[in-house]
């Protein structure tokens, strides 16, 4: 920092830094955005995105991932369905759902890229600023609290489209289906008596989606670091791609017994109609009647599609979100 402020050398105290060379130092510093203190120690600094950059480039990414790879999403849910696949739809009718998808993907996204780039800044602030050696925690809770944020437009999409996906009684448009989820009123879902079935399931989905973002973030973020040091340059978007693509086939394959838990409360019964009263209770019931191996259920199209989906989500967010810091 003092050789590009002023051109001159380190002070004498700073022996951390001797011997490196103003355009080692120069690299060092476009790379890593390293902060030195005049004991030589050094550490990552968090990127600032503006919230209405992540805003965009998040609501942008998440309709063009959800739209592209929904017929994969279909078959995941019908092989969880209690139904079966073939009867809960088989390979028919994969874009069954795709409006209630089309209408959630954009907000959701949005919701969690404007939060958690937001807050990741703020919580590194919190433990101590740049001096943080370890960002990975950073990173975990910014997108735990992402995910919370996005789980509130998410889990009603979810709902919707899990009951047209698979085939279910009266769910034959969008707007019979969101009728017909208003008024289930059993109590088992949040403010029922407001929102009807429209949450059920928004502790296991959050139950999901944290660890999931536990896994997932910091080593995408991780693996985009290394990258970058390997190259001497940061990673491309379409680098940030294929880190994202790996570390959501990890969380993918970890997280599909939560999964398949969280879809069966949003379908509410099992197939001969007896309705789950909780997590609890569905998984004692899948254990008992359909054995420990259902909780394995869909994760081939699971883990595809969320590995393809994340090459194309954080492919697609970090392009838009270049261009959008460039206008900006």
């Amino acid at each position: 920092y003092l050789l590009l402020t002023y051109g001159s050398p380190l002070p004498s105290n700073s022996t951390g830094c001797r011997g490196i060379s103003r355009d080692k130092l120069l690299s060092h510093i476009i790379l890593y955005n390293v902060t030195t203190s005049c004991c030589g120690t050094m550490a990552v600094q968090e990127r600032h995105t503006p919230f209405l950059t992540s805003l965009l480039a998040g609501g942008l990414a998440g309709t063009t991932v959800d739209l592209a790879l929904f017929p994969i999403d279909t078959l995941k849910t019908r092989l969880q369905s209690p139904n079966g696949f073939l009867a809960a739809g088989g390979f028919r009718g994969v874009y069954r759902g795709v409006m209630a998808a089309a209408a959630g993907s954009a907000p959701g996204a949005a919701l969690f890229f404007g939060t958690y780039e937001t807050m990741k800044p703020v919580i590194a602030d919190i433990r101590g600023g740049e001096s943080s050696s370890n960002p990975a925690l950073t990173h975990m809770t910014a997108a735990s609290i992402g995910e919370a944020a996005a789980c509130l437009v998410r889990v009603p999409t979810e709902v919707v489209k899990s009951k047209m996906q698979t085939n279910a009684a009266g769910s034959s448009t969008l707007s019979s289906t969101l009728k017909m989820v208003l008024s289930e009123k059993d109590g088992r879902a949040f403010a029922s008596g407001i929102f009807g079935g429209l949450y059920r399931g928004y502790g296991i989905t959050l139950m999901r989606e944290v660890p999931f973002a536990f896994i997932q973030f910091p080593m995408y973020e991780r693996f985009k670091i290394e990258w970058g040091k390997m190259q001497g340059h940061d990673a491309t978007p379409l680098q940030a791609a294929a880190c994202g693509s790996f570390a959501g086939g990890i969380a993918a394959a970890v997280t599909t017994p939560l999964d398949v838990i969280k879809t069966r409360l949003m379908l509410g019964s099992d197939k001969a109609g007896v309705p789950y009263k909780g997590a609890r209770d569905v998984v004692q019931r899948l254990v008992n009647e359909e054995g420990s191996s259902v909780f394995l259920s869909g994760i081939q199209p699971r883990v595809m599609w969320i590995s393809i989906g994340g090459f194309v989500f954080f492919g697609a967010y970090e392009s838009y979100r270049s261009i959008l810091m460039l206008e900006s």
